[in-house]
């Protein structure tokens, strides 16, 4: 059994910053790909930033230069360091990663709950 739990989500003033960590347990072999998506109210879900096992980062235009994303492969853990954050940011942000088991050698998508960031003055 696999888990993501996201943390680090929160209330913040525009222009403010925040950092959103995703923790990895359970059956892991290893993990490929790492990445950060987000779904504002009325909205579909998107993909606002990746990272491959070999610390390759893409990012959404929209937030070029105001995000970092990372990791930490000793501890199963991807970071998103969100900067100058704007209301348009707001939106539930959700952890992906694709985890292969140590078992079947056989990989799956998964997803943790998501953690809310609100960004208003």
């Amino acid at each position: 059994q696999v888990q993501l739990v996201e943390s680090g989500g929160g209330l913040v003033q525009p222009g403010g910053s925040l950092r959103l960590s995703c923790a990895a347990s359970g059956s892991i072999f290893s993990i490929n790909a790492m990445g950060w998506y987000r779904q504002a109210p009325g909205k579909e879900r998107e993909s606002v930033a990746g990272i491959s096992s070999g610390g390759s980062t893409n990012y959404i235009y929209s937030v070029k230069g105001r995000f970092t994303i990372s990791r930490d492969n000793a501890k199963n853990t991807v970071y998103l360091q969100m900067n100058s954050l704007k209301p348009e940011d707001t939106a539930v942000y959700y952890c992906n990663a694709f985890i292969v088991d140590p078992i079947t050698y056989y990989g799956k998508n998964y997803w943790g709950k998501g953690t809310l960031v609100t960004v208003s003055s």
